[in-house]
């Protein structure tokens, strides 16, 4: 059986986007490996992880495309739920995330709500759906 395990962020600094993510969101550090060239956060059943540009460049050979703060993000996005998205947001927002739409209350009853982090990635900050 395949399960998935985590996701990998390549940015440009590990210690100061899990700082961010601890701060923002509560979630506590697994570890950072290395000289900063790779770190983990406990987040639930999926580990969000985190890999310094210059090792995935060794990683990848052809090289990737790189995220940066201030341009559209990726046409992807992670997902966090929780019973309070304004107050999930705000929070992140005092921690240096940039809001990119405000929560809204969609047609099925989901309130959702998007913000970027330090590196331009977008995070999704939502109410569980039953």
């Amino acid at each position: 059986m395949i399960k998935f395990a985590y996701t990998i962020f390549y940015v440009k600094d590990v210690t100061k986007t899990i700082e961010f993510y601890e701060n923002a969101f509560g979630f506590k550090r697994k570890f950072i490996a290395g000289e900063n060239e790779y770190g983990e956060l406990a987040t639930g059943d999926t580990t969000l992880s985190f890999c310094a540009i210059e090792l995935a460049n060794k990683n990848l050979s052809k090289g990737f495309v790189e995220s940066e703060r201030g341009k559209k993000p990726f046409g992807m996005e992670i997902g966090f739920t929780t019973d309070d998205v304004e107050k999930a947001v705000a929070g992140a927002i005092m921690a240096g995330a940039i809001l990119v739409e405000q929560a809204k209350t969609k047609p099925w009853g989901q309130v959702v709500a998007y913000v970027t982090d330090l590196n331009g990635f977008l995070i999704e900050i939502c109410t569980p759906m039953d």
